[in-house]
């Protein structure tokens, strides 16, 4: 779905209408908390998690990580919900048989970095993981689940849009309280430029580190100045892929947003093609709207390539550090 604007704007007649639905959604939650019994797994587990609905940019931030682990020697599994595909799981996610529509566009974005699992039961996904042998559990996502015990939770902040108007959904973008989620927080990552706006309130500040990274091209999109690109994205917030592609000195001739987690039909890739050749410019998109591509349709067509420019490496890396010293007290 495309976040409505009204989420953006406190003082919007919809959000208020909706916002004894949202109060009912944040009880919900709750109760759901205050019934569980998290159970924890035998390897340290890592969530990337959001406190807003939308692409505040989770998997790069788990694929961070992941590098992180295994430039220390580390083993580390992705273990995801795979949102938007059909299959349940516990199954490890094999890009050269699974599609987007089995497991979701995440977990095939994973998959080529670690070994990549497939739940909707968190807890029975972390066992897989480990009698495959990771030595660290990535939770792409699963910071309202509280199934399974976290070793350290990272919350992911776009920087721009922030909390959006504040309230819980459908009111809002809010999953839950910002209070509540932030007392669950070890850190708190902001991406993009901002000040992410509602994340303290009245003047409040952080209880944990904030870390701030922005999305930057790779070197392989070093050749894309000066050219003619037609750029799509069906992603939480297309704005930022736009952003990041005009910073590699490429010309955007056409924009073309769709839904997060858009399945691109035959003919709106036809379109988009032959739209392209008019503007005599070459069809651009994600890596996850790549993902949900069927396979012979992506020939033509560029994929971005990113990852995130922490501001401060160090203080990642010192994240991470309580988690890696225990995998080597454990001998794992």
């Amino acid at each position: 779905m495309r976040a409505p604007d009204f989420w953006q704007n406190p003082a919007s007649w919809a959000g208020r209408f909706l916002a004894p639905v949202g109060a009912a959604f944040g009880l919900a939650g709750w109760l759901r908390w205050q019934r569980a019994a998290p159970q924890t797994a035998a390897v340290p587990v890592i969530c990337i998690g959001n406190l807003t609905a939308g692409g505040a940019g989770k998997t790069p931030v788990a694929l961070a990580v992941a590098a992180a682990v295994i430039g220390h020697g580390g083993h580390p599994h992705f273990l995801t919900r795979g949102y938007g595909g059909r299959l349940r799981g516990p199954v490890r996610v094999d890009p050269a048989h699974h599609s987007a529509d089995d497991v979701g566009d995440e977990p095939l974005l994973l998959a080529p970095v670690a070994p990549t699992w497939v739940a909707r039961d968190r807890v029975a996904g972390a066992r897989a993981a480990v009698a495959a042998g990771a030595s660290a559990i990535i939770m792409d996502d699963g910071f309202q689940n509280p199934s399974l015990r976290k070793s350290l939770s990272l919350v992911v902040v776009d920087a721009a849009t922030g909390m959006g108007n504040g309230r819980l959904l459908p009111a809002g973008p809010l999953r839950e309280p910002v209070a509540r989620g932030l007392g669950r927080a070890d850190a708190i990552i902001l991406i993009g430029t901002g000040d992410a706006p509602g994340l303290f309130p009245h003047g409040a500040t952080a209880r944990c580190p904030v870390l701030r990274a922005r999305p930057v091209a790779t070197d392989a999109a070093a050749t894309w100045r000066g050219r003619r690109m037609l750029a799509f994205a069906g992603i939480g917030r297309p704005e930022k892929f736009f952003a990041t592609l005009e910073q590699t000195g490429a010309v955007i001739v056409d924009r073309r947003a769709f839904p997060d987690h858009h399945p691109y039909r035959p003919d709106e890739i036809a379109t988009l093609r032959a739209d392209a050749r008019r503007l005599a410019a070459i069809p651009v998109t994600t890596s996850k709207d790549a993902a949900r591509l069927p396979a012979d349709a992506r020939h033509g067509i560029a994929v971005l390539p990113i990852r995130l420019s922490w501001d401060d490496p160090a203080a990642f890396e010192a994240l991470l550090l309580p988690i890696l010293n225990r995998r080597d007290r454990d001998g794992r």
